[in-house]
């Protein structure tokens, strides 16, 4: 498979992409689309998080209308290590909500599965009905994060990650246990 793959669907382009692939110009263009639809909220951190991944752009008429990444994280369930594919900044632009293309980043991104142990997101209330509706299963027991000093409990995330599961048996009741990265770590 090529490292960069364009679809078309419904009068809109889909590109399929590794950050290293986005020109610089694509890369101001995404930012500018997440900070938009993130109504300034979209952080330097986020943007790092949502970085060294696979990109799904969705453009109409040659603009940037809808984005989401899957970047690679570790994450620990049940005493096991998981290679998880996480999902990052799904946006679309306010004009074009509601239209089918998140739903089409994430079909993408989806697609995806079968090289990760899971994939795994925090979710927005807004983004609840998306997810839930594509599948997205909300984690139940507690969750935390392998800080620089241990695990320590993340109860402010607990109703808000979503897994999908793959081959790896996960009991959804139990914790799970991101790795550690600076701002939110889910």
């Amino acid at each position: 498979m090529a490292r960069a793959e364009a679809f078309n669907m419904v009068n809109r382009e889909i590109r399929r992409c590794h950050t290293s692939d986005l020109t610089a110009a694509e890369l101001r263009a995404l930012r500018g689309l997440l900070d938009l639809a993130f109504d300034g909220e979209f952080t330097d951190d986020d943007w790092q998080h949502g970085l060294g991944g696979t990109h799904v752009l969705v453009t109409v008429g040659g603009d940037l209308v809808a984005a989401g990444a899957l970047v690679r994280r570790r994450f620990r369930h049940d005493g096991r290590s998981l290679r998880c594919g996480y999902v990052e900044a799904v946006a679309t632009h306010p004009d074009h909500r509601r239209e089918g293309h998140a739903s089409a980043v994430m079909s993408l991104l989806e697609s995806l599965a079968g090289t990760y142990d899971l994939l795994a997101l925090s979710a927005s209330e807004d983004g609840f009905g998306l997810y839930e509706s594509r599948g997205w299963e909300l984690w139940q027991g507690e969750t935390s994060v392998q800080s620089p000093s241990g695990v320590v409990p993340t109860p402010g995330d607990d109703g808000s990650v979503f897994v999908r599961q793959g081959d790896t048996p996960l009991d959804l009741d139990s914790e799970l246990t991101c790795d550690w990265r600076t701002g939110d770590v889910w």
